[in-house]
């Protein structure tokens, strides 16, 4: 890794913590259930060339039933090994003493991920290797707190310091020499844009109606779809689907048309849009190419608001069988998800058909600004999801968002299961937690770091 800016920093200090997260409602999705979780919090401290500190934080989801779905291993067992690798990756920031920008030191550092696995399979800590994404996930919040860090140092937002006069290296050392000369700053914005549509999850156990109602919460919070639309004035409802039951899923969503036809209407909306997510479940893409002209033949409405396929098939790109994409994605784009981890995934994905691409902060500040330069590039569809991300992830995630031109829009579901870990935030940031005409105001991320003041840093002020 070449250095010598100035501006380049190296790590001195690096915390890690745990956060329970209660869940207000199960979610499901691809099968399985998840109704509790852990937030992963971090701080890190780096220093300049003429010695002065900052800190920076980060926070992620650990997510490991999404992350990794094992077959050998049970939920409460991946939970423990990722916990156990954010530990030792939280080490690994601590011995490194290079000196670059974020970017760059991630780039380095990433390439120790497989080694800490290798590790934890030989010492018996873990039946099987982590997967590339959990480590991603796992990894994350110490690289959101350490280009957080960078920006407060420097005074300005981190998505302000991505051009040439801070990077030692140009995107061509991430990605390939189509990138050569290139910088990240051309795919990114200065300010972030004013407002951004919220895509409202309905989970496969979500109630649409009072009739499929069977606890309600005793708090103010809607519960049916309709109480949602009604409250937030919802205009993007993103539907997890089974992938594996195709009548069960064409009814899925021509039920959630009608219910929302009739709350719309009754609000004077005419026009609202659907994602929809399978989770990899789909065996083939003929699958999604039936489910999609089904829909369109019952309802011309409901096919005409989708507006993109999220992940249908599995993961493994690279196994003899993968789907090819190419017939879906000629009806809708078609963007990988879970699948996306690394830029080879995406050159894999790109050639079997895939033609957009679901950003998440959980896999890293680095890697997804590398990634949405690439898909901007290849003129790919670009949205971001999340991780159920309350508290600061979900701002760091609103924050990429609102920083990367062509966003169709920013997932934020933890206002629906994990509200109480938003409580706090949201009194102190109401214009980004609270949905108003089903939009979240983000003009506010402009300050130094990833946008936005930490509660950790304003305790340590008072």
């Amino acid at each position: 890794m070449s250095t010598g800016k100035p501006t380049d920093v190296v790590i001195r200090d690096v915390e890690l913590s745990f956060e329970s997260v209660p869940y207000r409602s199960p979610l499901k999705f691809g099968g399985r259930i998840v109704s509790d979780g852990w937030l992963m919090n971090t701080r890190v401290t780096v220093e300049n060339t003429l010695g002065k500190t900052a800190h920076g934080y980060g926070s992620m989801p650990l997510g490991n039933v999404w992350a990794w779905p094992s077959a050998v291993m049970e939920p409460p067992q991946t939970e423990a090994a990722m916990r156990l690798f954010a530990e030792r990756t939280a080490k690994l920031y601590l011995r490194c003493q290079l000196s670059g920008h974020p970017m760059e030191l991630e780039h380095h550092l990433r390439s120790h991920y497989q080694g800490i696995s290798d590790e934890m399979v030989q010492e018996k800590e873990t039946a099987e290797a982590v997967p590339v994404l959990a480590r991603l996930v796992a990894a994350s919040p110490f690289d959101a707190a350490l280009h957080d860090a960078w920006g407060r140092l420097l005074g300005i937002n981190s998505f302000n310091g991505l051009s040439a006069e801070y990077c030692n290296a140009d995107l061509s050392h991430y990605l390939d020499d189509r990138f050569a000369g290139e910088y990240a700053d051309q795919y990114t914005l200065r300010e972030p844009v004013p407002s951004l549509p919220l895509y409202h999850l309905v989970g496969a156990l979500d109630p649409l109606t009072e009739a499929d109602v069977i606890n309600r919460p005793n708090d103010q919070l809607p519960v049916t779809l309709g109480e949602w639309i009604e409250a937030d004035q919802l205009s993007h409802l993103k539907i997890k689907l089974n992938g594996d039951a195709l009548d069960w899923d064409v009814e899925r969503v021509l039920a959630i048309e009608r219910e929302s036809e009739i709350t719309q209407t009754r609000r004077g909306c005419s026009e609202w849009f659907y994602s929809c997510d399978f989770n990899e479940k789909c065996d083939s893409a003929e699958y999604v190419v039936d489910f999609l002209r089904r829909i369109e033949a019952a309802s011309p409405a409901a096919f005409a608001r989708i507006q993109y396929i999220e992940q249908p098939t599995s993961r493994h790109l690279d196994s003899g069988n993968a789907p090819n994409m190419h017939a879906a994605a000629a009806i809708r784009p078609v963007v990988i998800d879970e699948a996306l981890v690394s830029w080879e995934s995406l050159l894999m994905a790109r050639e079997q058909g895939y033609s957009g691409i679901a950003l998440k902060a959980c896999k890293g500040q680095s890697e997804s600004i590398a990634m949405a330069a690439a898909a901007q590039k290849f003129g790919m569809f670009l949205c971001v999801q999340d991780l159920t991300c309350p508290g600061a992830s979900f701002m760091h995630s609103s924050s990429l968002s609102a920083h990367i031109p062509g966003v169709a829009a920013v997932e934020g579901n933890s206002r629906q299961y994990c509200p109480s870990a938003n409580a706090e935030w949201q009194q102190r940031y109401p214009e980004l937690f609270t949905v108003k005409a089903g939009r979240i105001q983000t003009s506010g991320l402009n300050g130094p770091g990833l946008g936005f003041r930490h509660l950790r840093e304003e305790s340590t002020d008072q």
